[in-house]
C-alpha cells in the first residue's frame, strides 16, 4: 500500500507537466522522484497545520513542483491514499511561488492554471520581492547564490512575513561536508546549465554557521540530514518562529 501510495502520488504531482511540454514532465519527474526533500516533508509533518489550509511561500520555486506535489498530496489524503506512517498531509489554502528565471513560471503556469488562485507565481528577485505573509516558507538550494548580507536579509524579511509559530524550511549545502559537498556544487551547476541558465558564484556556510546566524534572527533551528540516496551533503534546516517573536 505504501508504494502504490507512494507512485499514486508522484504521479498525481508529475501529470499536470505533460501540458507544459515533454521537458516539463521529465524534469517533474526525475526531480520529485529522486529528491528526498519532498518525501521528506510530507513524511516527517514539518508544514504547520492550520484551520482553513496555510499559506505556503516557495521562494525559488522554479517551475511549480513544490506547489504540485503539496496540492496533490492534499487531494490524495483526501482520498485516503495515503503512505501508511506518514503523517496527515497539510491543508494548502494556498502556494505563492516565487521564481528568477520567466521561462520556469511559464511552466509552472502553464502546468498548474487549473488550480487557479491556490497556486500563483511571480517572476521576482528573492532579494528585492515583497514576501507575501505566510505560515511556511520554503527555500531550497537557491539562498547560496546571494552573498552573505543578501542571504541575512531575505532570513530577516522571511521571519518578519511569517505568522506566530510559522515555519522555514531552508535547504542547504554543508560547506564543512567535504567532497559529498563538493558533488553537490558540481552537480547543482550541472542541472543549472541544463535547464537554460548560466551558473553563478556561490555563498555557503557551515550548519554551525547556518544554526547560529538564523538563531539571532530569531527562529528555533533544527537541522536534518536531506539526501539520503545521493552523495550530497544536504542539510534541511527546519527553523521556527518563536510565538510573538
Amino acid at each position: 500500500m505504501t508504494t502504490n501510495a507512494i507512485q499514486n502520488l508522484l504521479n498525481a504531482a508529475c501529470n499536470p507537466y505533460r501540458q507544459a511540454g515533454r521537458f516539463a514532465w521529465h524534469f517533474a519527474q526525475g526531480k520529485l522522484g529522486r529528491d528526498p526533500v519532498f518525501k521528506g516533508m510530507l513524511q516527517r509533518g514539518l508544514l504547520p497545520k492550520r484551520d482553513g489550509g496555510i499559506r505556503v511561500l516557495d521562494i525559488g520555486c522554479g517551475q511549480g513542483l513544490l506547489t504540485s506535489w503539496l496540492l496533490s498530496a492534499q487531494a490524495q489524503y483526501e482520498k485516503g491514499e495515503w503512505p501508511a506512517g506518514w503523517l496527515a498531509a497539510p491543508a494548502i489554502a494556498k502556494v505563492h511561488g516565487i521564481e528568477l528565471m520567466p521561462r520556469d513560471v511559464e511552466r509552472a503556469r502553464a502546468a498548474l492554471h487549473a488550480a487557479g488562485e491556490r497556486a500563483t507565481f511571480e517572476v521576482g528577485n528573492m532579494c528585492t520581492v515583497t514576501f507575501p505573509a505566510s505560515d511556511a516558507v520554503v527555500i531550497l538550494d537557491v539562498l547560496h547564490y546571494v552573498d552573505f548580507a543578501a542571504q541575512d536579509d531575505v532570513l530577516r524579511r522571511v521571519h518578519a512575513c511569517l505568522q506566530d509559530n510559522g515555519v522555514l524550511l531552508l535547504r542547504v549545502g554543508d560547506a564543512a561536508g567535504g567532497l559529498p559537498f563538493k558533488i553537490s556544487n558540481w552537480v547543482d551547476n550541472v542541472v543549472t546549465s541544463i535547464r537554460g541558465h548560466k551558473t553563478l558564484p556561490t555563498f555557503c556556510r557551515t550548519i554551525a554557521d547556518w544554526q547560529r546566524d538564523i538563531a539571532a534572527i530569531g527562529f528555533a533551528v533544527e537541522a536534518m540530514p536531506m539526501h539520503e540516496g545521493t552523495p550530497f551533503a544536504n542539510i534541511l534546516l527546519v527553523c521556527r518562529k518563536k510565538g510573538g517573536a
